[in-house]
């Protein structure tokens, strides 16, 4: 047992007669270290754009409700009254009537 690990240690498994059969399973592990390694780093780069796209949807969807928000205020009585007040123009002291068409 002591021998086997020496040799192991040594590096005498790649250059015995059987030594081909352990260089391709070197080699197979090695690929697939690889592979996992690429693997691994493309589902990182991938989960950095999918955090960043949700901070970009946050900030547009904040936008655009800022935007509402504004756009209620300009419709509002009384911001209309403010902007047309140098005008002359003021609101109706009497009501809309309704029109009736009897065909």
């Amino acid at each position: 047992m002591k021998e086997g690990f020496y040799n192991v240690l040594k590096g005498k498994f790649l250059i015995n007669d059987d030594a081909m059969k352990n260089w391709r399973f070197i080699l197979f592990c090695t690929l697939l270290a690889i592979v996992m390694i690429a693997c691994s780093h493309s589902a990182e780069r991938k989960v950095h754009v999918i955090a960043k796209m949700n901070n970009e949807v946050r900030e547009l969807r904040s936008e655009s409700i800022e935007a509402k928000k504004s756009l209620m205020q300009l419709k509002m009585k009384s911001a209309i009254e403010k902007r047309v007040q140098g005008t002359g123009i003021a609101p109706s002291n009497t009501p809309p009537q309704k029109i009736k068409i009897n065909l």
